[in-house]
């Protein structure tokens, strides 16, 4: 379980809602974000926060350490400044070159937590996104920011956190959902429940339509995963898919799959 922030994070809490109500320029934001690190999160202000690393001429505003390893890049904002995904782009470069894989995007009250992979380019996915300036944003932040604590990194919470996350988001559930076998399960329960034989690629385009925007973005274009199967092997799952629905031929559902926009 990762520590428990919650008394000290509301102690903390109304200095950086301060922060941004008096629109303290970026210095001065950063002064409390270290203090923030100090008294909520656990690190030691000496040798766990540096400010400003360099990077060809260009600043990263803080680095949380731990052991004297790099483990989180902050990129801060004046308390007042509204955070936007480009805003990480500087702490971007310098984690590509040092294979860091967190960004930790703030102005104080709002907090984004972005996760860094350098397989193809440089791609990142937002972790979280919590504020702290409503009673439910407390609450999520209560929670989320936890996983940031120094020894809630140390004992591999943060990672195990973005393995669920992950696990869980619209990337790999679409991979699972619009496989042909899910779509052709869930063909063969509707035609049971109100016995209508749907056409798999209108079933595709339903279970599409019914996500979020977001989810969508991060999904792409509908298109049925089907895989590679030998002839044989294939007459055979056919046989299986149809045999306990009266009247379902094979070329019903064996109609064609391709998407529009695959």
């Amino acid at each position: 379980m990762p520590v428990d922030i919650r008394k000290a994070l509301k102690r903390f809490t109304p200095c950086l809602i301060e922060a941004r109500e008096q629109t303290l320029n970026e210095a001065d934001t950063v002064m409390r974000l270290c203090k923030f690190f100090e008294d909520v999160l656990g690190y030691d202000g000496i040798s766990d926060i540096s400010r400003e690393a360099n990077f060809k001429n260009k600043f990263v505003d803080v680095c949380l350490k731990i052991d004297g390893t790099i483990k989180l890049l902050v990129e801060a904002k004046a308390a007042g400044v509204q955070l936007r995904d480009r805003h990480i782009e500087q702490a971007q470069g310098y984690a590509s070159q040092n294979n860091y894989r967190w960004v930790l995007l703030t102005n104080g009250v709002d907090w984004q937590l972005y996760h860094l992979t350098f397989d193809q380019g440089i791609e990142y996915e937002r972790a979280f996104s919590v504020s702290l300036d409503t009673p439910e944003g407390f609450d999520a932040a209560v929670e989320k920011l936890a996983f940031l604590h120094k020894l809630s990194v140390k004992k591999g919470e943060l990672e195990s956190f973005w393995e669920k996350a992950a696990a869980l988001g619209p990337a790999s559930l679409g991979k699972v959902l619009f496989k042909e076998s899910v779509i052709l399960l869930l063909r063969r329960e509707i035609r049971r429940d109100i016995g209508l034989l749907i056409d798999p690629e209108d079933l595709g385009k339903s279970l599409h339509d019914m996500l979020s925007l977001e989810a969508r973005e991060v999904i792409g274009p509908l298109r049925i995963r089907r895989k590679r199967r030998e002839k044989k092997r294939l007459a055979d799952s056919i046989v299986d898919a149809t045999s306990p629905l009266n009247g379902e031929t094979s070329t019903s559902v064996e109609a064609p799959l391709a998407a529009s926009g695959a």
